[in-house]
């Protein structure tokens, strides 16, 4: 078992180097709309599951075959710059926290919404700023009285 340190660090180099591999070694049309969101690797650093969103889903189940497809190619890729003895084994997944945090705002605006339209005109809580006084007299005050070296 690998140190955590150590896993995350080598999940961040495989990160970097199939996002690299995606936008600059593999010539298809589909890969350039890929963004690799997460590695998640093994604590033995045997499998890496990588999570990918896509710019337009349309496209989802050809981007799926592609990857696959290119599996091969990205390991040998991974091979020359990991430095480790085995290299993952790389499985894709789907990434869809982008559209379940869009449908969460879009419930949270909705939810505003509502709150204002039943509060109507009148909020509940108005904020006023607090004038404070300035405490420079004070501090003027004690400054004048003769301090002990000067007597």
């Amino acid at each position: 078992m690998a140190n955590p340190r150590t896993v995350a660090r080598v999940a961040a180099r495989i990160r970097q180097r199939i996002s690299h591999c995606l936008q600059f070694e593999i010539n298809d049309p589909r890969s350039g709309s890929i963004t690799i969101t997460e590695v998640r690797l093994s604590a033995d650093l045997r499998s890496a599951t990588v999570l990918y969103s896509l710019i337009e889903e349309k496209h989802r189940s050809k981007t799926e075959h592609m990857l696959k497809s290119a599996t091969g190619f990205i390991r040998k890729q991974l091979g020359r710059v990991l430095e480790t003895r085995v290299i993952p084994e790389l499985r894709w997944q789907f990434d869809d926290s982008l559209a379940k945090a869009s449908a969460m705002e879009s419930l949270i605006q909705q939810a505003v919404e509502r709150d204002e339209e039943i509060r109507g005109d009148n909020p509940v809580f108005e904020f006023v700023e607090d004038e404070t006084e300035d405490e420079t007299e004070t501090e003027e005050a004690s400054t004048d009285s003769p301090s002990a070296d000067e007597a």
